[in-house]
């Protein structure tokens, strides 16, 4: 079994800041690549930020020079540090991870149960 749990959602106003975690727990063998995504009400799911198990990173384009994520491999925990938050960020925010489990071959993806960031103007 593996559990991705979500922490750091909340209520901010605009400019303001949050940081999101993701932590992984269970049979875990190695974890690859480890993203947010976020769905905004009516929306679809969208691509935040992703990391690699190398550090490199990818960003979406609205957020790029406001959204930091980052990884510590030996807590299998994935960050989103959320700097100067706009109303146009309120979503849910979901992390996403590629792992390979223990005495499993192939990469099984998983998500997390998602946590709320809203931002008022």
């Amino acid at each position: 079994q593996v559990q991705l749990v979500e922490s750091g959602g909340g209520l901010v106003q605009a400019g303001g800041s949050l940081r999101l975690s993701c932590a992984a727990s269970g049979t875990i063998s190695a974890i690859n690549a480890m993203g947010w995504y976020r769905q905004a009400p009516g929306k679809q799911r969208d691509l935040v930020a992703v990391i690699q198990s190398g550090g490199g990173t990818n960003y979406a384009e609205s957020v790029k020079g406001r959204f930091i994520i980052s990884r510590d491999n030996a807590k299998n925990t994935v960050y989103l540090q959320m700097n100067s938050l706009k109303p146009e960020d309120t979503a849910v925010y979901y992390c996403n991870v590629d792992l390979v489990r223990t005495f499993s071959r192939g990469i099984y993806n998983y998500w997390g149960r998602g946590t709320q960031v809203t931002v008022s103007s």
